[in-house]
């Protein structure tokens, strides 16, 4: 932590993000004290909050926790080993250093600014300082949710740390997530409720009222669940989470897009468009980074799971990662649009040209959502298929929030569940006829669980929701095991679902830092 935090002082490295409102110019030459003078200025220093959000390599925490899950295997090539030793839960010295790094990062630039947004001349403008705080505290919030459910035990701090500082010990989880409610409450109550309707397309992955009030859903489910608690670290109760989701629901403007497969881009021509009415909060990326590897503008997650090294079909070359389990892709009935939409079948799709090469752990099955397509591709583009690829990320759809509410609401509104839940499957199935019957027991948990699954196949829940279900869930659905035993796996129940802390971290604390249990220092 204190290589991160004493390399990332300097204001110069405050970096632009990518589209629109992203798009502003890097900070160069300036000082701390100089700095932060003007509204611009502190937009500039929000900017450099949201540009950590773009960066994610191999590491990214949607393919890890992707691969960590039932629903992916590790793969890559078959000389690979980091993405194998995820999907097997092996070690290795620095695992996880990007994900650490990212997090505390934008942890620490946030924190900067938050501490400096007083002394900025706001003039007569008695919002935009309160919208500005709410923005940083929710990415703040954002990144200490990654790290808290990766790592468990991490440093929390809310201001910039001196050098003395540095070595601060590890937090308990139940003040991380403190602190992350109370952020995300925050950015809740003082960012305007303006419907989706309203947004201007220049602000499209800003964060919002809404998005604060989905992603606060979401930490509330994990950590009640995973920690077995009756309420957020004592910030947030049930009745009051039921509330913002259905806010969210009754006033935000957001919706279902009416057919699954047209919220992705491999449905071509039917493709309704990135920020599109389903979309509450994504990632923004672009290909403008034309191939410079200094910057961080594209989605590299991408190449990471495009078909290996061949250019098929209608999609793009990529690294062969996160093949798809056959177990997926039979958990969809056939009729499902969903299954045909989420995952590339080889066989299915009559892809008869393509081989396996170095492929390792090949099923038959890769992702189609997010799937780097030919037409369009980044290399055509003037850029480079390692870096440009520029799909958005997205984080928080419109039927995830149904299904929270659903979830929430089983035990305390049925009728509200049954009719938040069947509009997802209704859409998924193109019909009504295929609705299942909730309970206000263990059965509906059930059935919205396995719902979740089919709704958001390979979105990187899949791990956090098997997690906040149990361990004992976690490893019965985890583990495989194969005549072929290079798709075994086994998950380790002594690490409770958490990854191990890079060993540089440890080091550089001194001693401070303590590694989670099941991985070797």
């Amino acid at each position: 932590m204190k290589k991160i935090f004493a390399s990332i002082i300097a204001i110069a490295l405050f970096a632009a993000c990518s589209k629109d409102f992203l798009e502003l110019s890097p900070v160069d030459e300036q000082t701390e004290t100089s700095f932060y003078q003007t509204p611009a200025q502190a937009l500039q220093a929000l900017v450099s909050v949201y540009s950590q959000l773009n960066i994610g390599d191999y590491d990214n925490i949607h393919l890890v926790s992707e691969i960590a899950s039932d629903d992916c295997f590790g793969a890559g090539g078959t000389s690979d080993l980091v993405w194998k030793q995820w999907d097997r839960f092996q070690e290795a010295s620095n695992m996880n250093l990007g994900l650490w790094q990212r997090g505390y990062t934008g942890i620490y630039r946030a924190n900067v600014l938050l501490s400096k947004i007083d002394g900025v001349n706001w003039g007569t403008d008695s919002t935009l300082k309160a919208t500005y705080t709410a923005e940083a505290r929710f990415l703040r919030a954002y990144f200490y949710f990654d790290l808290v459910r990766v790592f468990g035990n991490i440093p929390l701090t809310t201001k910039p740390l001196t050098v003395s500082e540095y070595n601060m010990p590890q937090a308990t989880p139940a003040d991380v997530y403190k602190q992350i409610a109370e952020d995300l409450q925050y950015a809740a109550n003082n960012l305007p409720a303006t419907a989706y309707q309203g947004i201007s397309p220049n602000n499209y992955g800003r964060v919002t009222k809404w998005a604060a009030q989905s992603l606060l859903g979401r930490v509330y489910l994990y950590y009640t669940g995973y920690y077995n608690q009756p309420d957020l670290a004592g910030v947030v109760t049930k009745t009051q989470m039921i509330s913002y989701l259905e806010n969210v629901i009754n006033a935000s403007g957001y919706g279902l897009v009416d057919s699954f497969p047209r919220l992705w881009q491999a449905s071509g021509k039917s493709f309704v468009g990135e920020d599109n009415k389903e979309t509450v909060w994504s990632i923004k990326f672009t290909y403008k980074g034309l191939g410079n590897w200094d910057q961080h503008n594209g989605n590299r997650m991408q190449v990471d799971i495009g078909i290996r090294s061949q250019v098929i079909g209608p999609y793009y070359k990529g690294w062969g990662a996160g093949t798809v389990t056959p177990k997926l892709w039979n958990a969809y009935d056939a009729t499902d649009t969903r299954r045909g939409a989420s995952i590339i079948s080889i066989a299915d799709e009559n892809l008869t040209a393509y081989s396996v090469g170095d492929q390792a752990q090949y099923t038959g099955y890769f992702w189609k959502k997010y799937m780097p397509l030919n037409d369009g591709n980044a290399d055509s583009k003037g850029g480079n298929f390692q870096i440009d690829n520029y799909f958005d990320d997205i984080i928080i759809r419109y039927s995830d929030v149904l299904l929270m509410a659903a979830e929430l609401n089983l035990d305390v509104d049925l009728s509200k569940a049954q009719n938040y839940y069947n509009q997802v499957r209704d859409r998924a199935f193109l019909n009504t006829t295929s609705r299942k019957t909730l309970t206000g027991d263990a059965n509906g948990k059930k059935l919205i669980m396995e719902e979740r699954r089919l709704e958001f196949a390979l979105e990187g829940l899949r791990y956090w929701d098997l997690l906040r279900q149990g361990i004992s869930v976690a490893k019965a659905a985890i583990d495989n095991s194969n005549s072929d035993n290079q798709f075994d796996v086994n998950f380790r129940t002594e690490t409770q679902g958490l990854f191990k802390i890079p060993e540089q971290e440890i080091n550089l604390s001194s001693g401070v830092y303590k590694q989670n249990a099941g991985w070797a220092n």
